[in-house]
């Protein structure tokens, strides 16, 4: 048995408090709302769960200390715009090592980080030393279901993977089908953005058209979601895995989706404030929009359905207009490169469709001066993205890997740090898609690697 806290009383926040009970672990629920403790510990049951009984074992509080104490796993269920406020006040009571999960789906809009980033970075101001495991915890999973014990499959994504297994075996019950991706931003990415192609879908049923429209919502939506992804250095497969396409197939059709349930009132006369007035409940698609752009801009990757919503929900514009224009673009190929590599001879392999060239560079940057800048800048100029992977020994200026990891990331030159956690290079060439293999002299490859190698001097 765990011991299991729960920041969130909502739909998802309560579902997850039941099927923990039923796995046999102590869960507490914080709730900041004083009522909704009252009611939830009173009633054993949530206005918007029919049918759902929560069991009398599991403990409601105010108290955010209480359920962040002394706990084996904690699970932030709170809307995004909520995350960083819930994650500044629990950061005190927050253990070192401590296995956190993050079940909510959003992009800050302000720094661009994924929500484990953000819970991150309030850890780290609140004590730099402080280590936790971040997980992600995503897929296709309406609460609704989940609470009647409905068959349900998720991912548990975390580039450590001994704590995506860790969270894999919290959850997994014969109800609940727990997979592992290393892939966190991947997934988290996609469960941010998902949510923009259901309200586009949801508009697309308000204005009265069909499946025909639907499936290609779903299709195209999923396309562009895939395009930033890889574009960001994720792995091309998340897209087309249960946090990604299945995400998005559930949350774009379902009865019980929000964003699906808000684009089709909007799509039907209501403007976007009057649409969410209505659901009653976050709409977490459309504060993913400003942070959508934003990623859309720095990457260059277009997002041609997620700007249509953007227009929509943001600057006014009608949705018949906005249909108009997404149908007269200009003419496309589908599988443009694929058909030219058939066309010429050449094998077709699981690289990504795409023009971009990552390059990996391992190494501890002990100190980050003119030299290592230098050697950023080198590295970068081999191709289009440049991932670090970091060492996590600390440096001999005493800068842990989370403070060394700031200020790289705080470097033009560098678009992702990961960590290098045992110095495995064939695994993080293969987790990372990297063409290129940067090497500083004190590196040497193994005998065959999947890239191609470039000696830094």
């Amino acid at each position: 048995m765990y011991r299991a806290g729960i920041l969130g009383a909502g739909t998802w926040g309560t579902a997850l408090a039941r099927l923990l009970r039923i796995n046999g672990n102590e869960v507490t629920v914080w709730s900041a709302l004083d009522k909704e403790v009252r009611e939830l510990t009173q009633t054993r049951r949530h206005p918007n769960l029919p049918g759902m009984t929560i069991p009398d074992e599991v403990a409601f509080t105010g108290d955010i200390r209480l359920a962040c104490t002394d706990k084996d796993i904690l699970i932030f269920a709170v809307p995004s715009v909520y995350t960083r406020e819930t994650a500044r006040r629990a950061a005190p009571f927050i253990g070192d090592g401590m296995t956190v999960v993050d079940v909510a789906k959003g992009i800050e809009p302000e720094t661009l980080m994924t929500l484990t980033e953000v819970i991150r970075d309030e850890l780290k101001m609140e004590n730099p030393s402080k280590r936790a495991k971040l997980v992600a915890l995503s897929g296709p999973s309406h609460a609704e279901e989940v609470a009647l014990d409905m068959p349900t499959t998720i991912v548990s994504a975390c580039e450590d993977m001994e704590a995506a297994r860790f969270v894999q075996d919290v959850f997994m019950n014969t109800c609940m089908r727990v997979y592992t991706n290393p892939d966190v931003k991947g997934v988290e990415l996609c469960g941010a953005l998902k949510n923009i192609v259901a309200l586009a879908a949801g508009i697309s049923a308000g204005l009265g058209y069909g499946d025909n429209a639907r499936a290609a919502l779903i299709t195209r939506g999923m396309s562009e979601i895939r395009r930033l992804g890889v574009a960001m250095g994720c792995h091309e497969r998340t897209f087309s895995g249960l946090a990604g396409i299945g995400d998005l197939i559930v949350t774009a059709t379902s009865v019980h989706s929000r964003n699906n349930r808000a684009g089709n009132l909007i799509g039907r006369g209501l403007s976007p404030a009057e649409a969410v007035r209505e659901v009653g409940m976050v709409v977490e698609g459309m504060n993913a929009l400003p942070a959508a752009m934003a990623l859309s801009r720095r990457y260059k990757v277009e997002l041609p359905i997620i700007e249509a919503v953007n227009r929509i929900v943001n600057e006014n514009a009608r949705p018949e207009d906005a249909v108009r224009s997404l149908m007269r673009r200009e003419k496309k190929n589908e599988v443009a490169k694929t058909h030219e590599k058939a066309k010429n001879g050449e094998p077709l392999d699981d690289k990504p469709e795409t023009d971009m060239k990552r390059v990996l560079l391992l190494g501890a940057f002990d100190r980050l001066g003119y030299d290592d800048i230098e050697l950023l800048r080198k590295a970068r100029s081999l191709g289009d993205c440049l991932i670090v992977a970091l060492r996590p020994c600390k440096s001999a200026d005493g800068l842990d890997f989370e403070k060394r990891k700031t200020l790289l990331e705080a470097v033009r030159y560098v678009d992702q740090v990961v960590e290098d956690i045992n110095g495995d290079i064939e695994r993080l060439i293969a987790e990372h898609n990297a063409d290129v293999l940067a090497l500083t002299r004190d590196i040497r490859p193994p005998a065959h690697i999947r890239a191609e190698i470039a000696e830094m001097e």
